[in-house]
């Protein structure tokens, strides 16, 4: 039964050593057919990951926002003739916040195996080490852009917090993050902690806990950084 591997890829700019198993370059190195979102992001992933990988022989297939569900259809084809192939995320864990899970629900339905890899999760890791409830927690991705609906949101995701003793996660552009910080300070309430993380697994990683009181004189740049925020009682 041919597979489906999962195959996650670095938050940044980072020694692979550091973030990936090795079983997992070995997997990659093998396979020739190869969903991504980005075809010169995947081959430099690949090329780091193995040089001795012909980035050539590969095939690639683009899953992003403009993919039509008639291209969609077509993408495992490889599989039927019973070739393993590899999901790429642009950073992270392929189908966690992410269009690779379109592919996985398709491969389960055509029951072929499916393996996810070991790799990094900002969302994981930034919940590890925020000190919040690990037990229960959503993330909730992107919030509203328009500043009315933003703020009903993050009362809501604050509200969750406190009547379903759940920790709530989620993103934001890395060009609106000062704009999401001001926000959250803005709309909840001062005893209400929330842990910022930046740059997660690189070298210039910054993640701190505080409540929004204790933040509100002391808050870091994030400008164009990858972050991830947390709220929690």
């Amino acid at each position: 039964m041919p597979t489906l591997y999962l195959i996650p890829t670095s938050l940044g700019d980072c020694s692979f050593d550091k973030i990936l198993p090795i079983q997992n370059t070995k997997i990659v190195s093998d396979l020739k057919y190869f969903i991504v979102e980005d075809v010169r992001t995947a081959r430099r992933f690949l090329k780091k990951a193995n040089q001795l990988i012909d980035i050539d022989s590969l095939t690639f297939f683009i899953l992003n926002q403009h993919t039509t569900p008639e291209e969609l259809s077509g993408f495992l084809r490889p599989m039927i003739d019973g070739n393993d192939m590899g999901v790429l995320s642009e950073a992270g864990c392929p189908a966690i916040a992410d269009p690779g899970a379109d592919m996985v629900a398709m491969a389960q339905k055509n029951n072929y195996t499916v393996v996810p890899l070991v790799g990094p999760s900002s969302i994981l890791l930034s919940l590890m080490a925020s000190g919040f409830n690990g037990q229960s927690f959503a993330f909730v991705g992107y919030l509203p852009i328009q500043p009315a609906e933003r703020s009903k949101m993050l009362r809501k995701l604050e509200n969750r917090v406190y009547t379903e003793n759940q920790s709530q996660i989620f993103i934001e552009t890395p060009y609106r993050n000062m704009k999401m910080i001001d926000d959250i300070l803005q709309t909840c309430q001062p005893n209400t902690r929330l842990c910022i993380a930046a740059d997660i697994t690189l070298e210039t990683e910054f993640i701190k806990t505080k409540t929004v009181k204790e933040w509100k004189n002391h808050l870091p740049e994030l400008s164009k950084r990858p972050c991830i925020f947390l709220i929690y009682k």
